[in-house]
């Protein structure tokens, strides 16, 4: 297991005893390199992959804190003394300055071909990238590496030059597919942006057609955008990906309708990825939205994927290096410094002065998808919004979503409600960086 405070630790299954031949006895720390913020600046928020004898761990960084941050480096441990095998890190680093591309979500592995899976993660900082050059390879990608040697094998990015913080948080999922041409092995990644990338497990070439379409340009000075992003054209996004006023949620009074619409029209909104602006961007879906940490799940006898989903607007401003000394953000904004680029920035999830989310719901939904025929089959709101609507009724809203998915052969599909109800935040910033709110336990419904 890992742990937040970067330790790898290794029990006997049968004891819970620490196994003494295993770094020192049972344990080791990770060698970041450089200097953290604060101790949280670096964890191990999702759990290692064993594979060939090897354990792989990854990292989670917190992000918009600086340009310079801590390398997302993946490494590779001998399970059986905790000596480190071999180490890889996923930016290419020349001529750039950034930090992160790490792998903060779950692993996958395929031990037959020795490999291992990663969702890697944008690079530093989140919402401009005059520093990083380029597409910024390999960060915002499913990488495969040799399990015993950390040998790039391929590499399949899903952002080019992320400035919008769309990294892959959710786990690759292994499968075996009908394509319609014959049976292949796959890797499955969903994003998110409600994408979902289908490759050929060997290669990392796509299965069906991924377009490189035009994006929305004019970024803040010294920034350098891809002028295009990969579309998957088969399988259909599994939320909208456009938000206008027609968008906001109606059923409150008209001040907290006003209020929202106010928001949404001040803001930039050229649609999918527009990029962050001192103005102020709408960014949809959110970059804590799509599908998350819980990742998607495949029947393979029906040959479906199921994916929750989550549905909020961001708006996200950059604020330039003068005006960031001091700055105080609004209540319920997130601020980061974005230290060595010319603007930090805040982040807020749009809501009307009562709390409830701007947009429509559903606010989570479950996603049921034939991939061979490329075809939504269902979609379903999860979860009731009784911590958020009024009066506490427990609308058939959902909510937002960051749980997995669990199928039976019984033909029930599994997953959970996921609220954040209690608990101010901390008033240390380094604390509280990125936290919102707290998150009460997790109730199951099938």
């Amino acid at each position: 297991m890992g742990s937040n405070d970067a330790r790898v630790i290794a029990l006997d299954a049968r004891t819970g005893i620490p196994c003494a031949d295993f770094g020192a006895n049972g344990e080791l720390k990770l060698e970041i390199g450089g200097q953290l913020e604060w101790p949280g600046e670096f964890q191990i928020t999702s759990a290692p992959v064993v594979s060939r004898g090897v354990v792989i761990v990854g990292s989670s960084i917190a992000d918009n804190r600086r340009v310079d941050a801590p390398l997302g480096t993946v490494r590779g441990f001998d399970a059986r003394t905790g000596h480190l095998r071999w180490s890889w890190d996923p930016l290419i680093h020349g001529g750039i300055i950034a930090g992160h591309a790490n792998v903060w979500a779950p692993m996958s592995s395929d031990e037959d071909r020795g490999l291992v899976f990663l969702p890697t993660s944008s690079p530093s900082p989140d919402f401009w990238g005059g520093k990083r050059p380029g597409n910024n390879e390999h960060a915002d990608s499913v990488v495969a590496l040799r399990s015993e040697t950390g040998e790039l094998v391929w590499s399949f990015q899903t952002v080019h030059h992320d400035v919008w913080d769309y990294d892959l948080p959710a786990q690759p999922t292994l499968a075996h597919i009908d394509t319609g041409a014959g049976m292949r092995d796959v890797v499955i990644q969903p994003t998110k942006q409600g994408f979902v990338f289908v490759l050929d497990r060997d290669t990392g070439k796509p299965i069906w057609p991924v377009e490189e379409r035009s994006v929305p340009q004019a970024g803040v000075e010294g920034e350098q955008l891809s002028p295009t992003q990969p579309f998957p054209t088969h399988v259909p996004a599994l939320m909208p990906q456009q938000f206008s006023i027609a968008d906001v949620f109606k059923p409150f009074p008209t001040f907290g309708r006003s209020a929202c619409e106010e928001q949404i029209e001040s803001s930039r909104n050229d649609g999918l990825y527009t990029p962050p602006s001192t103005q102020g961007t709408l960014i949809f879906p959110m970059t804590g939205g799509g599908v998350n940490w819980g990742g998607a799940a495949f029947d393979p006898v029906n040959q479906i994927l199921y994916a929750n989903t989550s549905y909020a607007v961001h708006l996200v401003r950059l604020v330039p290096r003068a005006d960031a000394e001091g700055f105080k953000s609004p209540a319920g904004h997130e601020f980061g410094p974005q230290q060595g680029a010319p603007f930090a920035m805040t982040r807020a999830v749009a809501t009307s002065p009562l709390g409830i989310l701007c947009n429509k719901p559903p606010w989570g939904a479950m996603v049921a998808v034939d991939l061979k025929a490329g075809k939504i089959l269902w979609r379903s709101s999860v979860g009731t919004a009784e911590d958020r609507a009024p009066l506490g009724i427990a609308f058939n809203w959902g909510t937002p979503l960051v749980n997995g998915v669990a199928i039976t052969a019984g033909g029930l599909v599994f997953t959970a409600q996921w609220t954040r109800t209690c608990a101010p935040s901390t008033p240390d910033p380094a604390k509280n960086y990125g936290r919102a709110g707290c998150r009460s336990p997790a109730s199951p419904i099938p």
